[in-house]
């Protein structure tokens, strides 16, 4: 049986100490997906107990592909707290990070509380305003390698997170067409398309999963929908913009060495 409790206190100092550790699965094999979740929570509690706050989830393995190359057949959350919000043009320090990198998504955020099974109409209507977003993934494990338990054990590899200016909740996030760039020169690019075809399926996917864990999504949070592009390396970058067509740019800068 796995020790959720020291497990957790391993991912969350790793967290805390940006410093990589061997995978938790090379310690338990038959490390189940209801024990890694459970993982993810006591460790999240763990950050809570220091003052932080739930501020809304993520969505992870939204693409078909990635789902398909993992041998999944449904997708993967973890939960946002206070400090890792970055505000929109802000800088960021790199001693934070392990060896961080960087996608191009959609967020929500939400006017009505969701969860379990709901359908599209409902998600919509419980949706306040749309964004284009960033988030920084930053696995703690060595070599930015895992096992499906070890992801969602350390939170879906989430660590920070950028949402641009926010736009009526009618605005179509359907089909983005979204460049990122690192350093000004282009890193990535895509569509919004790529987030499970429809990008609101993953806010139900959203409602659902959480809601298995008895978590109610809650009004003023905010859902991180999934990467539209391949996450990008930050390396040793300064700066970081997504342009979103309508939904307008984000992006953040990046101070000190290291990484």
């Amino acid at each position: 049986m796995a020790d959720i409790a020291a497990m957790a206190a391993r991912l969350d100092d790793a967290a805390r100490e940006a410093r990589a550790i061997p995978q938790i699965t090379g310690e338990d094999s038959t490390l189940s997906l209801a024990d890694a979740y459970a993982i993810q929570g006591a460790a999240i509690d763990r950050r809570l107990a220091r003052g932080e706050r739930l501020v809304g989830v993520k969505m992870g393995f939204t693409s078909e592909a990635k789902m398909a190359q993992m041998g999944l057949k449904d997708q993967i959350w973890g939960r946002l707290t206070s400090d890792m919000v970055v505000t929109n043009g802000a800088a960021i320090e790199r001693a934070r990070f392990i060896h961080p990198r960087v996608e191009p998504e959609v967020a929500v955020r939400l006017n009505a509380p969701l969860t379990g099974a709901v359908t599209r109409e409902e998600a919509l209507a419980a949706v306040d305003a749309v964004a284009a977003a960033l988030e920084v993934i930053d696995s703690r494990y060595e070599n930015f390698r895992f096992a499906l338990g070890d992801v969602v054990a350390d939170n879906a590899s989430s660590s920070a997170f950028v949402v641009g200016p926010w736009m009526p909740a009618g605005t179509d996030i359907s089909d983005v067409a979204m460049e990122m760039r690192v350093d000004d020169a282009p890193a990535e690019t895509g569509t919004s398309a790529a987030i499970l075809g429809d990008p609101i399926r993953s806010l139900v996917a959203a409602a659902r999963l959480a809601g298995s864990a008895g978590l109610v999504l809650e009004p003023g949070w905010i859902v991180m929908l999934g990467g539209a592009t391949a996450a990008a390396a930050i390396g040793s970058a300064r700066a970081v913009s997504l342009d979103a067509a309508h939904l307008g740019r984000v992006g953040f800068t990046i101070e000190g060495g290291g990484a």
